[in-house]
């Protein structure tokens, strides 16, 4: 029978702050204990799995008798944004950190953007994405410029309105975007924020999109795909590797969509990694310092799990893991420097304590042994603690 891995990214869903937290402004930052004291948290799949037995957390009672396999894991790359954590977690160390912008893009890039767009530029600073829209969108509504803002992450981020600028467009000016951002300006993405509505009633549409930079080298999903088996995306999986060791693209437009197409697919016949990402938990919860709306989100989650661990074959395996951490609970609203949760299921699976894991990279050099494809990584993997 053919083998699969669900590989499920809780995106922000971190759980406690690294050593380095400090370096990163991040000292305290603790998602899951934020979002555990929601009356809205409930989660016993995931408690189950382990989740409240990893090393270090403490915010609930944990199982007695763990089902699964579980840890916890530290980020070695320097930075803690969605592009390089998901590289690590397929096996790659970025040890040059990606270019950020706290007082905006240099003049030359943004006249750059102008000339060959057409359009003018509004903002050009860091900013909250709902709260730009609020702030500019009717001043773009009038005058057609552009809206451009970053944030804490190595991103150029371009917001218009969807009856001004149709999202083709939107799109064909953030790959002009991305041709600009090269070199020592080369940011981990460039995101099309399109929206909707009247001012002050602005709603961002599901019609986000990422460009990403390829990975500068191989990554597990190359190596599955050079094996011949399936690497398929869902959610923004696909930007995020720039569709590199991608063999079919998924787009969701919310966690529970990810999470019925992922139980879609279970249902299929495939051999390879099912990679997910529900970026739901960051975009709308973490980043908008939603305590409870996260809480509520990862209830849903966990009765979706719960479903999907009801379709699993013999050979399957499902893991649950996140790509940083972005703690709803602290005046911040960028992500936070935090180790992030690794949880493993399936009926082959040896309960136990992995403790804490290294590097993300693991995790990427675990897939490839399960999946039995040879690779180089900068992991080791763990998958003899975790077969039965």
């Amino acid at each position: 029978m053919s083998r699969r891995i669900f590989l499920i990214v809780l995106d922000s869903f971190g759980v406690g702050e690294l050593p380095d937290a400090a370096d990163f402004h991040d000292e305290g930052s603790n998602t899951l204990a934020s979002v555990a004291k929601s009356p809205a948290f409930h989660t016993p799949n995931m408690k189950r799995a382990g989740l409240f037995n990893i090393d270090g957390v403490n915010c609930t009672q944990p199982e007695k008798e763990p089902r699964g396999a579980y840890g916890r894991m530290a980020e070695q790359s320097r930075g803690k944004d969605t592009t390089t954590g998901h590289w690590e977690l397929a096996g790659l160390i970025s040890h040059r950190p990606m270019p950020t912008y706290p007082d905006g893009f240099p003049k030359e890039i943004i006249e750059e953007f102008s000339r060959r767009t057409g359009r003018g530029v509004l903002c050009n600073k860091p900013y909250s994405g709902v709260q730009v829209i609020h702030d500019y969108g009717q001043q773009h509504l009038e005058t057609g410029a552009l809206i451009v803002y970053t944030s804490a992450d190595s991103v150029f981020q371009v917001a218009a309105h969807e009856k001004i600028v149709p999202v083709p467009e939107l799109y064909r000016y953030c790959e002009i975007a991305r041709s600009i951002l090269t070199g020592e300006n080369a940011v981990g993405r460039v995101i099309a924020r399109p929206f909707v509505g009247e001012y002050p009633n602005f709603v961002r549409t599901p019609n986000r999109h990422d460009i990403s930079l390829p990975p500068p080298r191989e990554t597990a999903l190359d190596y599955i795909v050079g094996a011949g088996l399936d690497c398929i995306g869902v959610g923004k999986i696909f930007d995020i590797f720039a569709g590199k060791g991608i063999t079919r693209q998924i787009k969701t437009v919310s966690n529970d969509d990810g999470m019925e197409k992922t139980l879609a697919l279970a249902k299929e016949d495939f051999s390879g990694l099912c990679f997910v990402n529900l970026v739901e938990f960051d975009m709308v919860y973490g980043h908008r310092n939603d305590v409870d709306g996260y809480a509520g989100a990862l209830t849903r989650f966990d009765r979706q799990l719960g479903d999907l661990l009801a379709c699993l074959r013999d050979d399957d395996f499902v893991i649950v893991t996140a790509d940083h951490g972005c703690d709803p609970a602290t005046p911040s609203t960028d992500h936070s420097r935090e180790y992030v949760p690794v949880l493993v299921m399936g009926k082959r699976v040896r309960s136990g304590n992995l403790h804490t894991r290294p590097t993300f990279a693991d995790l990427g050099a675990t897939v490839l042994d399960l999946l039995h494809v040879n690779g180089a990584t900068d992991g080791v993997s763990f998958a003899d603690r975790i077969l039965s």
